[in-house]
């Protein structure tokens, strides 16, 4: 499904790793760990083909995604740091905007799955910063896009939302898709196991 081939990270004239390869398959949930600064947001960035590696390459069905932008991005959801919703739009719009052949129903269900009932119509602005995040994460509950790649998808999440959240990431790899994820947060007991990639003062455990 997605092939990284001895990708070289730097940043700030300092390699955050070299040299690293690995592969995610339909049905995987891969947590990408390590310390402050070892390169997370960078690899998950470089995967979604939002930056660059110093050296290597991605593919996506054995194709390197530098000659299938459009193909590949029609096929991958990308949630980084930021939101990324847009803040004069309320959150049921924000929903319609980025999903708008999901009906109304399936709009309202998404945004009660991340308990944001009676926020619907509220401008993002006027939302807190975790309300914003789980306006961004409802668009998983919307999503049909096979690889979904997520910066730290649990933050300001409550135990109830997490385990919602890890259900939906199951059930993702049980329909064929894959999830990369990084997060500070101990994993809840998931039904398949969570591959762990480790990034450490350049080299991947």
């Amino acid at each position: 499904m997605l092939e990284a081939n001895n990708l070289t990270c730097v940043r700030d004239e300092r390699t955050l790793f070299s040299e690293l390869s690995f592969t995610v398959s339909a049905g995987d949930i891969v947590q990408i760990e390590g310390a402050n600064g070892a390169g997370k947001t960078s690899l998950l960035r470089i995967l979604a083909g939002l930056s660059h590696a110093e050296q290597g390459e991605i593919l996506w069905q054995q194709q390197p995604i530098r000659q299938q932008r459009e193909t590949y991005h029609a096929a991958l959801l990308y949630l980084g740091h930021q939101p990324g919703v847009k803040a004069v739009l309320t959150a049921r719009e924000n929903l319609h905007f980025f999903h708008a052949r999901h009906d109304e129903e399936a709009l309202w269900q998404a945004l009660e799955e991340v308990d944001l009932t009676g926020f619907e119509d509220v401008a993002v602005a006027q939302l807190s910063a975790g309300q914003q995040r789980r306006v961004a994460l409802a668009r998983l509950w919307l999503s049909d896009s096979p690889l979904w790649i997520l910066d730290e998808p649990l933050t300001a999440i409550d135990k109830s939302g997490v385990e919602k959240l890890m259900a939906l990431f199951n059930r993702h790899a049980d329909n064929g898709g894959a999830v990369i994820l990084t997060t500070h947060q101990e994993l809840p007991s998931a039904e398949r196991t969570v591959r762990k990639l480790r990034l450490t003062s350049s080299e991947v455990v």
